[in-house]
C-alpha cells in the first residue's frame, strides 16, 4: 500500500520553532500516533494508555516529568488531568525551549478543558482528521466516483490495512460507545445515545433542531444539546454556522449538522453498497456532506485558519458554503447531478445580486461530474476540486 503523506506535517514542523508545547487532537484512529512517531523519531514516546505509565504520572507527576523532561510525545495525555498543571510549571521554568513536549489525544472533551486551564499561551493546537481528498489523490488512491469514495470513508485503517469499511465502522462505533463514553457522566443510557447518533445521521445536512432530535430520542433538549456537544468534541460531527451579518432580517440563524466522515454516515444510515445511494432521497445530502467535510478537513490539515458559513433566507434560498477574505465572499453550491443546468446557478446568482458584484470574489458550483470548466463567470468543479 502506498504511503499517504499527511498535509498537516508542514504546519506541525513549523510550529516547533515558536511553541514550547504542540498539541495534536483528532478522532480515534485518525493516524495521530503514526504521524508523530514518523515525524519525530528522536522523541521518546509515552502512551498513558499503559497502566504502569499512567499510574506513574497520576501518583508522581513531578517525578514523571523529571524522567520525561524534554522532547517527549505524550499520547492520550487527557487520561491524567493532574499532569497538565505540572506541565505548565515545567515549561515555564525554561520558556525558550521550543518543541519540548508533543501532546496528543482523541478525547477532545477532556483534553481541551485541561489545555484551556493550564497551557493557554504555551501550546499550538492542531487537528488531524481522517484523510482529505488531496492526501488520497497525492497517493493515487482517490476514486473519481464520489459515491464509491463516500461509502468507503476516509479513515487510515481502511487504506493502510485494507479493512472492509463495514467491519471498520461497526467496530469503531462499538469502541466509541462502549469505551470512550462509558465513564462520562453526561451519558447515562448508552443504548439511547446510540439511537441519538443514528438520528443525527438521518438529519445530516439539515438545519439543527435539538428539540426535534430530543423528542424523537425520548430525551430532553438540554440532554440532546449535551450529547451533541460530545459528538462534536469527539470529532464525529461538526456544525456549520449561518452567515447573517448584513442579512439579519432575511437570514436563517440555526446551524447545519454534518459528519466529518461520510463512510461513518453511510454506515449509520444502513447503506452498505453504492446501489443503496443511487435512488436514495438523501443522495444530495450525502454529496453536500462529502464536499463540505472535505473543505473543513483541508482547512485543518493545511492550517489555513479560514472560517466558513452557509446562508439561507426565510424563503428557502440557500448558498451551501461561504467564506470571506477581507470584505469579499467566496461562494459554493453543491449539486450531486453529473450534468449542470441553468437552474443550478440560481442561488449563487441570487446572492450575487443581493451582495453586489464588488463583494463577490468567486462563485463555484460543485457537481457530481468529473470535468472542470467555467460557465457564465462561475467555476464548475468536481467534488475533490472544490477549492478553499
Amino acid at each position: 500500500m502506498a504511503f499517504i503523506k499527511r498535509h498537516l506535517e508542514k504546519a506541525i514542523t513549523e510550529s516547533r520553532t515558536y511553541s514550547p508545547v504542540l498539541g495534536v487532537t483528532g478522532p480515534r484512529q485518525s493516524g495521530k500516533t503514526t504521524l508523530l512517531k514518523e515525524m519525530f523519531p528522536d522523541y521518546r514516546y509515552v502512551s498513558l494508555e499503559r497502566l504502569d505509565l499512567r499510574d506513574f504520572a497520576e501518583n508522581d507527576p513531578i517525578g514523571f516529568l523529571e524522567e520525561y523532561d524534554r522532547y517527549v510525545i505524550i499520547d492520550e495525555v487527557q487520561r491524567v488531568p493532574d499532569l497538565f498543571s505540572q506541565l505548565q510549571i515545567v515549561v515555564d521554568e525554561e520558556p525558550t525551549m521550543m518543541g519540548r513536549y508533543i501532546l496528543s489525544g482523541s478525547q477532545n472533551f477532556h483534553l481541551m478543558e485541561q489545555i484551556t486551564q493550564s497551557l493557554a499561551g504555551r501550546i499550538t493546537l492542531f487537528k488531524l482528521l481522517p484523510f482529505d481528498s488531496s492526501e488520497l489523490q497525492d497517493a493515487d488512491l482517490l476514486s473519481e466516483d464520489w459515491m464509491e469514495v463516500s461509502m468507503r470513508g476516509f479513515y487510515p485503517a481502511i487504506y493502510d490495512r485494507g479493512t472492509p469499511s463495514a467491519v471498520f465502522y461497526a467496530n469503531y462505533i462499538q469502541t466509541y460507545v462502549e469505551r470512550d463514553l462509558r465513564d462520562l457522566k453526561q451519558v447515562h443510557n448508552l443504548g439511547r445515545f446510540r439511537v441519538f447518533l443514528d438520528l443525527c445521521a438521518a438529519h445530516a445536512g439539515q438545519l439543527l433542531n435539538l428539540s426535534k432530535l430530543g423528542s424523537l430520542c425520548g430525551i430532553s433538549q438540554p440532554t440532546a444539546k449535551s450529547w451533541l456537544n460530545l459528538l462534536e468534541q469527539s470529532y464525529i460531527v461538526f456544525l456549520l454556522q449561518p452567515y447573517y451579518e448584513n442579512f439579519s432580517k432575511r437570514a436563517i440563524k440555526r446551524p447545519k449538522l454534518y459528519f466529518y466522515d461520510t463512510g461513518l454516515l453511510s454506515f449509520l444510515l444502513g447503506y452498505r453498497k453504492k446501489e443503496d445511494w443511487l435512488h436514495s432521497r438523501r443522495r444530495g445530502q450525502l454529496f453536500e456532506n462529502l464536499v463540505i467535510a472535505d473543505v473543513f478537513k483541508k482547512n485543518e490539515h493545511e492550517y489555513a485558519l479560514r472560517d466558513y458559513w452557509f446562508w439561507r433566507d426565510a424563503e428557502g434560498r440557500e448558498v451551501d458554503l461561504i467564506s470571506k477574505e477581507g470584505e469579499r465572499f467566496k461562494l459554493w453550491e453543491m449539486k450531486a447531478a453529473q450534468t449542470v443546468s441553468s437552474d443550478s446557478f440560481k442561488n449563487l446568482n441570487y446572492f450575487f445580486s443581493l451582495a453586489g458584484e464588488a463583494a463577490i470574489e468567486q462563485r463555484t458550483l460543485v457537481y457530481g461530474g468529473r470535468e472542470s470548466y467555467r460557465r457564465n463567470g462561475i467555476l464548475i468543479r468536481p467534488w475533490y476540486a472544490a477549492g478553499q
